[in-house]
C-alpha cells in the first residue's frame, strides 16, 4: 500500500484526499455523543461502541473502484473500528491489485488488503482462513454473487447498509433538461455493466425522443460502448408518465438506488419521493459526484432495497449501547408497576426480583 502511495500521480493524490476529507467530515456529524437521562430516580446512559473488526469489498475486473475504498473505509474509520480488512479482486493478467486501489487504501486507513474476490471473499471475511481473520460487519457493493454471498452469511456476520448490488439510476426529465446531460447520467451506470437497472422517466415525448437520440450519439464514440448497450438491452427503459405525480410513483415502484431530477422544481419533487438510495436535485447534479467527492457514501441500496435500507454510514459499523442505574426510589416508585407487567405475563420470577428489592 504505501509503495502505491508513493508512485501514485499527484493530481491522482489530490483527488484522493478531496474525496476523502470530503466524506470524513460528512460522516463525523453522525457521530452521537454519550447521553445521559435522568428520571425517576434512574440513570440511563446511552452510547456507541464501534466494532471491533470491519472486511470492506470493493469490486474489480471491469474497472478499478479507488472511489469504492474511501466510501467504506472512511466510514469505518470515523467510526472507531479497530481493524479494517479489504476483499479486491486481483488483475485477470498480472495477479494483483491495482496499485490506485492500494493507495486509496493506506490513505483512507485500511489496515489489510487481500486479492481475492467473489462469493468467496465474503465468505473468507464472514467465517475467516488460514490467511483471513474473521470480521464482525461486512460492507461494500458487488455483482449479484456477492450481494446473495452476503445475504447468505448474515447473521453469522453483520452485514452492512443494504442490498448493495448491480448499478441503478432513474432520470427524471423535463422540457428544461438539457437532453445531453440526460442521456449521459442515464449512461453513467449502464457503463457499470450487466444486471444493472437504467431509467429515463419524462412526461414529455420530444423529451423522450431528445434524450435517447443523445445518447445514440454518445455511444458511437464511447470507450464501453459494448458494456453499455448489454446493460441497456437488459436493463434499459423509457417510462413515459401522464405528469409528475405518475413519476413519483413509478419511482418509489423502482426504488432506485441513484435518482436523479433533471426538472423545474426538482427539490420539491426529491422531498415527495419515498424510496430512493440517493437523489441528486437539478440540472448539475449528476449522481458522479455522489460516486466520488459529495460526501455520502456511494455504497446504496439497490433492487429495491431502499424500500426499507439507506446508504452506508457510521452506524453500520457501530452499536447502541445503554448502561441502565437504579435508585431505590424508582425501585419502590416503579417496581409495583414492574411487577403488574410480570404477574400479567406469567413470569413469577420476573416479579418476585423486584419485590425483593422493594423498601
Amino acid at each position: 500500500m504505501q509503495h502505491a502511495l508513493d508512485s501514485l500521480d499527484p493530481a491522482v493524490r489530490s483527488a484522493l484526499d478531496v474525496a476523502i476529507e470530503n466524506v470524513r467530515v460528512f460522516h463525523e456529524h453522525q457521530l452521537r455523543s454519550e447521553e445521559v437521562i435522568e428520571r425517576e430516580g434512574m440513570t440511563i446512559r446511552a452510547f456507541q461502541r464501534s466494532v471491533r473488526r470491519a472486511g470492506l469489498y470493493v469490486p474489480g475486473g471491469r474497472a478499478v473502484y479507488p472511489s469504492t475504498v474511501i466510501m467504506t473505509a472512511v466510514p469505518a474509520r470515523v467510526a472507531g473500528v479497530d481493524e479494517i480488512a479489504l476483499c479486491v479482486p486481483p488483475d485477470r493478467e498480472t495477479g494483483r491489485v491495482a496499485p490506485v486501489v492500494l493507495a486509496a487504501a493506506r490513505l483512507a486507513g485500511v489496515d489489510e488488503v487481500y486479492a481475492v474476490g467473489g462469493a468467496q471473499a465474503i465468505a473468507a471475511m464472514a467465517y475467516g482462513t488460514d490467511l483471513v481473520a474473521a470480521v464482525d460487519v461486512i460492507a461494500g457493493p458487488g455483482n449479484v454473487y456477492v450481494a446473495l454471498a452476503k445475504q447468505q452469511v448474515a447473521g453469522d456476520v453483520g452485514i452492512a447498509a443494504a442490498f448493495a448490488g448491480p448499478s441503478e439510476v432513474v432520470v427524471v426529465a423535463d422540457a428544461s433538461a438539457t437532453p445531453e446531460f440526460a442521456a449521459i447520467d442515464v449512461i453513467v451506470q449502464a457503463e457499470h455493466g450487466p444486471d444493472g437497472l437504467a431509467w429515463l422517466v419524462t412526461w414529455d415525448e420530444a423529451v423522450a425522443d431528445a434524450v435517447c437520440a443523445a445518447g445514440d450519439a454518445y455511444l458511437e464514440h464511447s470507450p464501453r460502448a459494448n458494456d453499455v448497450r448489454s446493460t441497456l438491452a437488459e436493463g434499459g427503459y423509457v417510462a413515459l408518465v401522464d405528469n409528475r405525480d405518475a413519476a413519483v410513483a413509478v419511482i418509489d415502484a423502482i426504488a432506485p438506488e441513484h435518482l436523479e431530477l433533471q426538472i423545474e422544481d426538482a427539490e420539491t419533487m426529491g422531498r415527495q419521493v419515498r424510496n430512493a438510495g440517493a437523489i441528486f436535485c437539478g440540472h448539475l447534479a449528476p449522481a458522479s459526484v455522489g460516486d466520488y467527492i459529495a460526501g455520502p457514501s456511494h455504497v446504496l441500496p439497490t433492487f429495491g432495497s431502499a424500500r426499507f435500507a439507506s446508504a452506508l454510514t457510521v452506524t453500520d459499523f457501530v452499536r447502541d449501547h445503554h448502561i441502565v442505574t437504579i435508585r431505590q426510589s424508582a425501585i419502590d416508585s416503579l417496581g409495583p408497576h414492574v411487577m403488574t407487567l410480570a404477574d400479567v405475563e406469567g413470569l413469577a420470577a420476573h416479579s418476585e426480583s423486584v419485590r425483593l428489592r422493594l423498601s
